[in-house]
Formats: C-alpha cells, structure tokens, sequence
C-alpha cells in the first residue's frame, strides 16, 4: 500500500488548501456569523457529507478511466495541474472590492445540514476538483486505484471537518468584525491563489 511519505505529502498539501478557504468556507462561515457556532459546525458536517459523495464518484470515475487507459490517466494528471493553476490564477485576479456581505435567513440545525450536504453535492467545481487534485497521489503499481482514492478521501475530509470546524468557532466568536469585510476576503483570495499555483508548480516539479 502507500508508503508513510505520499500520505504525509498528501495531508500537507491538503492542509495548506483548507487553511486558505474557498466557497465552503465562506458559506460556513456566514452561517457562523449569522446563526452562532451551532449552526456553523452543523454546516461543516452537511458540506463534507457532501464530500464523500464526489470521493466515490471520483474513485469510480478514475478507476474506470486507468482500466480503459493508461495514458489517459496521465493526461488526467496533467489536465489537474492544469486546473490547479487556473484556480490559483483567477483567485489573485479576481476583484473583490464590490462583494456586499451575505445575508442568509434564519434555519433549523437540520435544514443547515441538507443545506450544506446539497450545496456540495450540486457544485460541479468540487467534483472537478476532487477529480484534479486526488489523482495527482495516486501510484496505481501500489494497489487498487479506488482503495486509493478512498482513503485520500476520507483523510480529506477529516482533515477538512477539523480545519472548517475550527473556522466555524473562530468566526462566530469574532462575528462582528467578520460581517462586511471586503478587504479580509480579498486577503484569502490572494492567500488561496499562492496556494493553489505553489501545489500546482510542486506538483509538476514531482513528475519530472
């Protein structure tokens, strides 16, 4: 099976992702700022339950794709890469002067929850990016692709219900300061950006 160091690799790569937030977090942390830490750490179990659903469809999905080809799969590598320093392109590019805070209604813990779960399941930019980030760990001479994945997956997502989780405490205890910031989204944007294009050069550097 995988070796201690792809794991480390892979949940440090993880780890700077999820620290510098993308859209989950920004939703989780509205509904923190809006509903309390409650309602912020019920969010954070809706979108990562949400999550398990584009692991196992990326685990078919990649699996499928290296039994048919093997070159295929490389290029899916590549194409990942590609993606990843798209998205960190157009975070530092983007212009975030004009965004108003979000205002979103009162709900009940369940509601946030399917919320959450839905939200997730419905965004095709978390299945293309499961589908380009996964694969850039996986060695198919070690073992079943999908088992892989999975466990890639799952270690996503603890790591991610960890790192949002926190995000959802820290935000409702600093509710106030949050609501409105402009420029600290901006910040994260930029922060986001250098993220994804550093994984992605990292990435490269590795496959040569």
């Amino acid at each position: 099976m995988l070796d201690v160091t792809t794991l480390a690799l892979f949940c440090a790569a993880t780890l700077g992702l999820l620290i510098v937030p993308g859209p989950a977090v920004f939703y989780i942390v509205t509904r923190s700022v809006a509903q309390g830490r409650g309602a912020g750490l019920v969010s954070v179990l809706g979108v990562h339950t949400g999550s398990l659903v584009h692991i196992a469809a990326a685990a078919l999905g990649v699996s499928a794709l290296l039994a048919a080809s093997a070159t295929a799969f490389t290029i899916v590598k590549y194409v990942g890469v590609a993606y990843l320093l798209y998205l960190g392109l157009s975070k530092l590019l983007r212009r975030g002067g004009d965004e108003q805070p979000i205002e979103l209604p009162v709900q009940t813990r369940r509601r946030l929850f399917w919320e959450g779960f839905v939200v997730n399941v419905l965004n095709p930019k978390t299945a293309v990016f499961f589908l380009a980030f996964l694969p850039q760990f996986v060695h198919p001479e070690v073992g079943p692709v999908w088992a892989q994945i999975l466990l890639f997956g799952l270690l996503w997502v603890v790591l991610g219900v960890a790192s949002d989780g926190a995000y959802a405490l820290l935000s409702s205890a600093l509710a106030g300061r949050l609501r409105g910031s402009a420029r600290a989204r901006r910040r994260l944007d930029v922060g986001s950006g250098l993220v994804y294009l550093g994984l992605a050069a990292w990435l490269t550097t590795e496959k040569a």
